[in-house]
């Protein structure tokens, strides 16, 4: 079999991201509900929000400690994840139920938070003892901006400043 070189084709070289559109930063925020308003305000006098983006900058991880993590309080923060799971489990179980469906589904239910809180605190005093001390503390996490900027595509940013009055 011959091979024609004119017929084989080359894939365009695709090295390139698809473009999205230019931004500029019209304003900068300490917290949402500022940068919200701004963007209400635009909405309000009927400029096209959809080319406005609300960006967080300078994302900070906040690890707040709640308390001292003790087998006690290993085992209840485990029995509640755990009941709530094994609840659930119980509860869908008891929608399969066709003999007697709410009294399979109540029991069911009551019978999968209990199984489910048994487990869970078990789970939750091993985890706790395998750790050997390391975390023996309880924390939540979150993660947030320090400031959020108000990016307008480049081709309607002026528009944006004069429409909120920012341009005096």
């Amino acid at each position: 079999m011959s091979h024609d070189p004119a017929r084989v084709t080359v894939p365009p070289d695709r090295n390139e991201v698809p473009s999205t559109p230019s931004r500029r930063s019209i304003a900068s925020f300490r917290h949402y509900g500022a940068a919200e308003q701004a963007v209400d305000a635009l909405s309000d006098r009927g400029f096209p929000v959809h080319r406005v983006a609300i960006v967080g900058r300078d994302l900070e991880l906040v690890e707040q400690v709640t308390g001292r993590l003790d087998y006690p309080r290993a085992a209840l923060r485990g029995a509640a994840g755990g009941a709530v799971t094994g609840a659930l489990i119980g509860w869908l179980f008891g929608l399969l139920s066709w003999i007697v469906p709410l009294v399979g589904l109540l029991l069911l239910a009551v019978y999968g938070l209990v199984f489910g809180a048994v487990v869970g605190a078990l789970l939750g005093l091993l985890v706790h003892a395998l750790q050997g001390g390391r975390r023996d503390f309880a924390s939540a996490t979150a993660m947030r901006p320090r400031t959020y900027e108000l990016m307008v595509d480049e081709e309607v940013a002026d528009d944006a400043v004069r429409t909120l009055g920012w341009d005096r």
